[in-house]
């Protein structure tokens, strides 16, 4: 099941190239919630949603690109989880940090994560309580891994408000970085960074292949009241604020 899905995100990834490296017409506009949309998005949609009724036809999929009502929603106890390109900012910036994110849930628990950054060539995936990075044809198992001073990470679009600035202070000596996407997840995994900070609400298709990449390294991935993120259907797609931490006592 994962190397099936590893070969999804790769083959969604290849169609967002195509368009990146101007083999395709890039096209934009804006959602109803003003977040914008690109033909690479619905490019990787499409080859993501083909593949996936193929190779589990039984399993339903919520993508970005094709919210499913609540009414249908609500009945879910496994289904995929798929964000095409997250990131769509950072892809028309082209910056290089995009992703393609594949998670499947099962009882409200990421219990399997793909993310793959197609420009950088390197793809994060996890199952039961292992994960792993490949970059080219190298594959190697992750963990998350301490770090003095703490590396934090945050959204590239995030500016430091007094919020952050209060849990920073915590911390005392750090180092920041800014970065795009799920990557932030992903660094937290591999050991280069301690913790991602988000105060502000996320979709859950933003997080989910993402947390259970970090959770499978051994990070804790909880809401600031210290409640575990859980993806049992709901009627909002909305994720309140969290923190992906290195450690086990950080809320």
């Amino acid at each position: 099941m994962l190397q099936a899905v590893c070969h999804l995100a790769r083959k969604a990834g290849d169609a967002i190239m195509h368009v990146y490296n101007g083999q395709a017409p890039l096209h934009i506009r804006e959602k109803a919630n003003h977040s914008p949309v690109t033909t690479a998005d619905m490019a990787a949609h499409h080859v993501i949603m083909s593949g996936l009724q193929q190779l589990t036809p039984r399993i339903p999929i919520l993508s970005e690109e094709e919210i499913v009502s609540w009414e249908v929603r609500k009945t879910w106890k496994k289904y995929w989880l798929v964000d095409p390109l997250d990131g769509t900012k950072e892809f028309i910036k082209r910056n290089g940090e995009f992703t393609v994110n594949i998670a499947l849930i099962n009882q409200g628990k990421p219990i399997l994560g793909v993310v793959y950054a197609p420009v950088f060539s390197t793809l994060y995936s996890a199952i039961e309580g292992r994960a792993w990075k490949e970059h080219r044809e190298n594959r190697i198992r992750i963990q998350v891994k301490p770090l003095k001073p703490p590396v934090v990470v945050i959204s590239r679009s995030h500016s430091q408000d007094d919020q952050l600035s209060n849990y920073l202070n915590t911390l005392g000596c750090y180092h920041m970085v800014k970065i795009g996407s799920s990557l932030k997840f992903c660094m937290v995994a591999e050991g280069e960074a301690q913790f991602y900070v988000r105060l502000g609400s996320t979709n859950i298709w933003d997080t989910g292949a993402g947390h259970a990449i970090a959770l499978a390294a051994g990070a804790t991935v909880s809401d600031w009241k210290g409640k575990t993120i859980n993806y049992t259907p709901k009627i909002s797609c909305l994720n309140s604020g969290f923190l992906v931490s290195a450690t086990k006592d950080s809320v």
